[in-house]
């Protein structure tokens, strides 16, 4: 007699359980423990987020209002004590600007506050035009004008001058128009620096009432901007993969050119004050200060990135926290014992080997950064 299928089938588990030496009441079930690693992101991500990001915007906000006094000084007072007190205060709030590029998303890429504070390069024919044809300047004149004769360069090259030779400028050589232009430059500056502190801390939309402050897309994840930690996680991780790339690979590679006769100072970005070998630095420490979690006036320790690593490959924590301390000291020594700007040392036979370790530094940290620690969130029991 044939047995149908069914039959067969059912013979057949009973066969398996008798000779695993039980039966289907006493089969324990199988446990599959989990392949990756665990870890708690909410503690990283609210101080990365109020300490780090938004602290900085404060930061960048209080130093902008100081900034644009400085620059009203010089307006009513012009000497060469108002004139050195207004360029010191343009390199001290360069510092936060260049170091919260490690994390440029959200309000300063959705307000476009990054044009309007920080396009590069300078229309310098414009702006020359403009102060030949205008009789003044006021903030709500400046606001029409393009990106490119605004913010941080036309405020450098009206104080600094054009940079070719020295990074000094005497007070009998700044106009009193270009005194009311830099005033009236510095005003707008602070109010968008304003918007983006508020837009991280009041609402991102100032247009409706009803929305958060961005912050809370970043505390609070499952959101329309963020589903989740690893959500957040990624975004923080691919800020400091982009800062790292475009300095490494744009402003320090594109004006170094290929070999010392393909170079282009025209690209120097912050040429006319020679701050660029600073904001270089600057850059990377701010993708320092995301990894640590804190900053350098910041003495005690706090949670960062480097803590989300070590949960999964602690000798590869040590190695990217290693990295980039290397990468910044490897621009910091670019300028040499004669204390070459940037825009010379391009063109510096000796210095040319040091902005070569530069970069080297620099593509060694983004490949980790892309290759291993992007990786992780693959591995992560979210």
């Amino acid at each position: 007699m044939l047995l149908k299928t069914s039959t067969l089938a059912l013979l057949a588990v009973l066969l398996l359980l008798s000779a695993c030496g039980g039966s289907s009441s006493d089969t324990t079930p199988v446990i599959v423990e989990p392949t990756g690693f665990t870890f708690d992101a909410t503690p990283m991500i609210t101080n990365l987020t109020n300490d780090i990001i938004v602290q900085g915007y404060s930061d960048l906000n209080a130093k902008a209002e100081l900034f644009h006094l400085s620059a009203l000084s010089l307006l009513n007072s012009p000497t060469e004590e108002t004139l050195l007190a207004t360029q010191l205060a343009w390199q001290t709030v360069r510092e936060p600007w260049e170091q919260g590029e490690a994390h440029i998303f959200g309000p300063v890429d959705a307000l476009s506050i990054d044009p309007h504070l920080d396009t590069w390069p300078l229309n310098t024919s414009d702006l020359e035009s403009l102060l030949a044809t205008q009789n003044g300047f006021n903030a709500d004149v400046i606001k029409l004008f393009n990106d490119d004769v605004q913010g941080f360069h036309t405020m450098e090259f009206l104080l600094f001058g054009d940079g070719l030779t020295d990074n000094t400028k005497a007070i009998n050589e700044m106009t009193a128009l270009e005194r009311e232009y830099l005033a009236a430059t510095a005003e707008v500056f602070r109010e968008y620096t304003q918007s983006l502190f508020d837009a991280w801390t009041i609402r991102h939309d100032a247009n409706d009432t009803d929305s958060s402050p961005y912050k809370d897309f970043l505390l609070t994840p499952g959101n329309d901007f963020y589903a989740s930690d690893l959500g957040v996680v990624e975004e923080l991780i691919n800020g400091m993969i982009g800062i790292v790339d475009e300095v490494g690979n744009g402003k320090i590679s594109e004006p170094f050119g290929s070999d010392i006769s393909s170079t282009d100072t025209s690209l120097v970005e912050s040429q006319y004050s020679w701050n660029s070998l600073a904001d270089f630095s600057n850059n990377i420490q701010g993708v320092l200060n995301v990894y640590l979690g804190r900053t350098p006036t910041q003495s005690s320790a706090d949670i960062g990135l480097i803590d989300f690593v070590k949960a999964a490959d602690a000798p590869l924590a040590d190695r990217v926290n290693t990295e980039i301390s290397t990468a910044i000291d490897a621009i910091n020594s670019i300028s040499g014992e004669n204390n070459l700007p940037f825009r010379q040392a391009i063109n510096n036979a000796d210095a040319r080997v040091r902005i070569q370790a530069a970069i080297d530094a620099l593509g060694v940290l983004q490949t980790s950064l892309e290759s291993d620690v992007l990786t992780l969130l693959k591995k992560w029991n979210v």
